[in-house]
């Protein structure tokens, strides 16, 4: 269980959010899953685990955050938690940008641009992706967007393996957790990777 607590208003507020993705997907196909009991499952308490591993982080940095996962659940469960939700799509950034006005997420920002591209003004607690890119080459994009002494996340399905083994030094995995999701019959992991 993920034993997060949450008020109303949040609670609120993710179901909403799972009406727009909901409505916005039959004309943008923003996501696979189309049905609003799988969404539940596979993004938002898929996203809603993460939340205990963010302790102490201000700021967090979610890179491609298509329809705004895990972005959008962290922000509305972690309203002191600072967002930036980045991605290269048009089409996703209109969605971004409409679920942070009609949800009123205060706490979060949307950036149109290539991870590549992004310069922002000052590196970032925690950068996160799910299902973004191998773990290689998610190091090599955004560890330059890191604070000293910051963490990277990637939310992954199985064990990553093959994926750990290619990691160069100095990049290592400092803990690969497993995450447990209700009413998901399916592995999910969360590798966190040391800036050095």
């Amino acid at each position: 269980m993920l034993n997060l607590k949450l008020d109303a208003a949040a609670q609120g507020r993710l179901l909403q959010y799972l009406v727009l993705i909901e409505k916005w997907n039959r004309v943008h196909n923003l996501t696979a899953v189309r049905d609003v009991n799988d969404m539940l499952t596979h993004h938002l308490l898929d996203s809603l685990a993460v939340l205990p591993h963010l302790l102490g982080a201000t700021s967090l940095l979610d890179v491609g955050s298509g329809a705004g996962l895990p972005g959008i659940p962290l922000a509305i469960a972690g309203p002191t938690l600072a967002v930036t939700l980045l991605d290269s799509s048009q089409k996703r950034l209109a969605f971004l940008t409409q679920c942070k006005a009609e949800l009123k997420l205060e706490n979060v920002s949307t950036v149109h641009q290539r991870v590549e591209d992004y310069h922002p003004a000052q590196g970032f607690d925690v950068i996160i992706s799910r299902a973004f890119a191998d773990l290689s080459e998610f190091v090599a994009k955004v560890s330059r967007h890191s604070k000293q002494g910051g963490r990277l996340l990637a939310m992954k399905g199985r064990y990553p393996e093959q994926e750990i083994a290619k990691l160069v030094y100095p990049n290592r995995v400092t803990k690969v957790i497993e995450l447990i999701i209700p009413e998901l019959n399916a592995q999910r992991h969360l590798v966190e990777i040391a800036v050095s």
